[in-house]
C-alpha cells in the first residue's frame, strides 16, 4: 500500500502564512507541521512509500521532506503547471508510480490518528465522512446511497454527508478511476476536482462512506481554520483509551490490538487482580505485580492501574476514558453482561467503544495448553488452595466424585453482578464415592480405589482438591496416606476425629459413634505433619462435637488442641438446619484464633450465604454431595420413563444432548 499526498497548490487563502513555504508546511503545534504529522502517522499505520505532488515552492518542500529524516520512502511528482490546473493533474502526472493500493489524501489535512487507522484498515474502498457534522456550503459533500459514495463535490445537498479528500482505494478500484483520470486529461479536462471523474464511475467503483462523526478530520483553508484545527487537535491528542488484561501470557495477538488502542490516544491498562481473574478463568500463573510490571513495560502503555473486579463500571467512571478497547469474542457468553455494562457507562459521559476481531494464535493457545498443563502438575496444584485463601480469604467447593464430575465442577461458571463466579476447589468425598459404587458409607471403600478416583479427577482437570479421609484410620496408615495424597498434588486432607469402624456423621447418635479422645486425635495430626514434605500441603481436623451432641465446650477445647497440635485448618460440623450454634462456635473460635481456617459443610444449615459465613470468619465452604443427590433423581427419572413409555423419545426430551457433554472433555493434547 502507498499513500498519496497532494500538495501542488498556492494556499493563497493562508495569506503570509504560506509566503514562504507551501500550506501543507504550516505549524500545528509546538512539534509538527500539517505534513510531518501526515507522515509520522502513515508510518505509524506502516505505510513507509509516500508519493508526493509538488508546485508551489517545490525544491522547499523537497528540502523540508528530506530534512524530516523518517526513514520513509518518498518520491516526488512535479507538477509544472500547477498554477493553471487542479490536482486532477498532479494525480495524473504521478499515475506510473501508483499501482497499488491507495492511501490519497489532501496535503492541508488534519487528522486523528483514529481516523487514518480506520481509512487504512478498510477492506474495501473508503472515504471519510461525517454524520455529525453540518453540510459545508463551499467544501466536499459526498451523497451517500446504501452506504456507498455515488458523487463527490462542493455542489451536493441532497441525501448528501459532510466529507474530506481522505481516501483508501483498493488496486482494483483505484485504477477505474485513474483511467478516468487519464481520460480527463489527456482530453485537456485539468482543471477540475478528480472527483469529477470519479463521479462518473461509481457504478463500477465501489467506495463505502466510513462514517467518523465528530472526530477530527478537516482541511485548513485560511487562518481561523488553522485555530479551529489546532485547538481541536489539542483535544485530540490529550484523549485517553482504557483496556482491560487479565492474561500472564503476552502473545502477538495482544500485541497487535495494543498498538492499535494506542494509536487512539494515552493507552491506560487495567491489570485484574488475581481474585477477579480467579473468578472466572484459571489460576493465574503470574501474580499480580508481575502481570502489572509486565504491562508497565509494553511499549504504548502510558500507564497501568488496578482493576479489583471483572466489571469495569468503577474504573470507567473515575477515568472517564474517550474510548475502551476490546476484542469481539466479549459478545456473547460469560463477558457479556460485562461489555452491556461497558457500554451504558461509555454512553453516560459519550464515550466510545472499538472492538476489533478477537485474534485467535495458535502459539498462544499452545501457551495456554501448557499453562493449564502446568496448573495441573501436583507442586502447582497443592500450593493452590493456600494461594486461594491468601488472595480471596474464602473457598467455595464442589464435590466431585469422577472424571466427569470434576470437569463440571472445573468449567461451571455464572455471570453474577457484571463479574463471574466459579468454584476454587473440589471435595474428593467418600460418602459420594461409596455411592457412585454402590457401597456403603463405612470405608468398606479402600484407599486405592479411593486414590483411583483422584487421579482420574486429576488427569482431567486443574483446580484444586480436598480429600475426605473419614477416621485418618490408624495413626501408622495416615503417615503413608498423606505422603501420597502430598506426592500426588491433593492440596488437603480432612479427617474426622472418631475412630472404629467408619459411620457417616448424618446418623448422629442413631447410631454408635466412638469419638477419639483429644490426645489420640492430636498425635494423629502431628504424625501427619511430620509425614510432609512441603508447607503447602494442609491437615484439617474435622470436630464430631457437635454432632454427636457433646456441647460447644467440648468442640471449642477440641478446636483449640488440634491447632496446637499442627492442624493447618479446623472443620466444624452440625446436623442442625438453624445455624446458631454453627455460628456460635466461629465467634468464640475466632475470639482467641483469627488466623486459622474454619471450613463448613452447609448440607443442614443451607440457607445461609457465602457473603455471610465469610463475614463470620469462615473461610471454606464446602457443598459436599450435591452433584451425586441431583444425579439419582434424574437418572432413575429417565429409567421410568422409558419403562412407562416403552419407548426412549420420553426420556430424550429430558436428556442433555450427548454432544453438550462432550464439550466439557478435553482434545487430547
Amino acid at each position: 500500500m502507498k499513500a498519496l499526498i497532494l500538495n501542488s497548490g498556492f494556499g493563497s487563502r493562508m495569506g503570509s502564512l504560506t509566503s514562504e513555504h507551501p500550506k501543507c508546511m504550516t505549524e500545528i503545534s509546538a512539534t509538527d507541521t500539517i505534513l510531518s504529522r501526515q507522515l509520522r502517522l502513515l508510518k505509524n499505520a506502516g505505510i513507509n512509500e509516500i508519493v508526493i505532488t509538488t508546485g508551489y515552492y517545490d525544491q522547499i518542500l523537497v528540502d523540508y521532506c528530506n530534512s524530516l529524516d523518517m526513514d520513509l520512502k518518498i518520491t516526488f511528482v512535479n507538477n509544472p503547471l500547477f498554477d493553471k490546473t487542479n490536482y486532477i493533474y498532479s494525480i495524473y502526472r504521478a499515475k506510473e508510480l501508483l499501482n497499488d493500493d491507495i492511501v490519497l489524501m489532501h496535503g492541508d489535512l488534519v487528522f486523528e490518528n483514529s481516523v487514518l487507522n480506520d481509512i487504512v484498515s478498510s477492506p474495501c474502498s473508503s472515504m471519510k465522512v461525517s454524520s455529525t457534522l453540518p453540510l459545508p456550503q463551499k467544501d466536499f459533500k459526498a451523497v451517500v446511497r446504501d452506504g456507498e459514495v455515488k458523487k463527490v463535490g462542493i455542489e451536493y445537498f441532497d441525501s448528501a454527508m459532510e466529507a474530506q479528500a481522505l481516501y483508501k482505494l483498493n488496486k482494483k478500484d483505484w485504477n477505474i478511476w485513474l483511467d478516468k483520470i487519464t481520460e480527463y486529461c489527456e482530453s485537456g479536462k485539468r482543471n477540475c476536482y478528480a472527483e469529477a471523474a470519479l463521479n462518473e464511475i461509481t457504478d463500477q467503483c465501489h467506495i463505502k462512506a466510513l462514517d467518523v462523526k465528530d472526530r477530527l478530520c478537516s482541511e485548513i483553508d485560511n487562518p481561523e481554520d488553522l485555530r479551529m484545527v489546532s485547538e481541536k487537535l489539542k483535544k485530540a491528542e490529550k484523549k485517553t483509551v482504557y483496556m482491560c488484561f487479565s492474561t500472564d501470557m503476552v502473545h502477538s495477538g495482544h500485541i497487535d490490538i495494543i498498538k492499535k488502542a494506542a494509536k487512539l490516544g494515552k493507552l491506560i491498562v487495567g491489570v485484574l487482580t488475581d481474585e477477579s481473574v480467579m473468578s472466572y478463568k484459571r489460576f493465574p500463573l503470574l501474580s499480580f505485580d508481575d502481570r502489572k510490571n509486565m504491562f508497565e513495560n509494553i511499549k504504548g502503555v502510558d500507564r497501568v492501574v488496578t482493576q479489583d473486579t471483572l466489571s469495569y463500571k468503577k474504573n470507567l467512571e473515575k477515568l472517564r476514558p474517550d474510548y475502551v478497547v476490546h476484542g469481539d469474542d466479549w459478545k456473547t457468553g460469560i463477558q457479556k453482561s460485562i461489555r452491556d455494562e461497558v457500554c451504558e457507562v461509555l454512553a453516560s459521559y459519550g464515550g466510545q467503544l472499538v472492538e476489533y476481531p478477537y485474534s485467535k494464535d495458535e502459539r498462544y493457545e499452545e501457551l495456554d495448553k501448557r499453562a493449564k498443563a502446568e496448573l495441573s502438575t501436583p507442586d502447582v496444584r497443592r500450593k493452590r488452595l493456600r494461594k486461594v485463601l491468601n488472595t480471596k480469604g474464602m473457598a467455595t467447593v464442589m464435590e466431585a466424585h469422577s472424571g466427569l464430575t470434576g470437569l463440571i465442577v472445573e468449567n461451571t461458571i455464572v455471570a453474577e453482578n457484571g463479574g463471574a463466579k466459579q468454584f476454587d476447589a473440589m471435595w474428593c468425598s467418600s460418602l459420594c464415592d461409596s455411592t457412585s459404587r454402590g457401597k456403603p458409607d463405612i470405608e468398606v471403600v479402600d484407599m486405592t480405589s479411593r486414590l483411583k478416583t483422584v487421579d482420574e479427577i486429576m488427569e482431567v482437570t486443574n483446580k484444586p482438591i480436598i480429600f475426605d479421609g473419614d477416621t485418618g484410620g490408624l495413626t501408622e496408615h495416615f503417615v503413608y496416606t498423606v505422603r501420597t495424597l502430598e506426592r500426588m498434588g491433593v492440596s488437603m486432607v480432612i479427617i474426622e476425629d472418631k475412630k472404629g469402624l467408619k459411620k457417616n456423621s448424618l446418623f448422629g447418635n442413631e447410631v454408635k459413634q466412638t469419638q477419639a479422645t483429644i490426645e489420640e486425635f492430636s498425635e494423629k495430626i502431628r504424625a501427619g505433619k511430620r509425614a510432609q514434605k512441603t508447607k503447602d500441603f494442609m491437615i484439617c481436623a474435622r470436630i464430631e462435637s457437635l454432632i454427636l451432641e457433646r456441647g460447644m465446650e467440648d468442640a471449642l477445647k477440641r478446636a483449640f488442641a488440634f491447632t496446637e497440635a499442627g492442624a493447618d485448618a479446623i472443620m466444624i460440623h452440625s446436623r442442625k438446619k438453624d445455624p446458631a450454634e454453627i455460628f456460635e462456635f466461629v465467634e468464640k473460635f475466632r475470639a482467641k484464633d483469627n488466623a486459622t481456617p474454619i471450613v463448613v459443610v452447609p448440607t443442614s444449615f443451607n440457607t445461609v450465604t457465602e457473603e455471610e459465613f465469610k463475614a463470620r470468619g469462615v473461610n471454606i465452604v464446602i457443598y459436599a454431595n450435591h452433584l451425586t443427590r441431583t444425579a439419582f433423581p434424574a437418572m432413575v427419572n429417565a429409567a421410568e420413563l422409558i419403562l412407562k413409555n416403552h419407548r426412549a423419545k420420553e426420556c430424550d426430551d429430558v436428556c442433555m444432548p450427548f454432544k453438550d457433554i462432550i464439550r466439557l472433555i478435553p482434545d487430547e493434547e
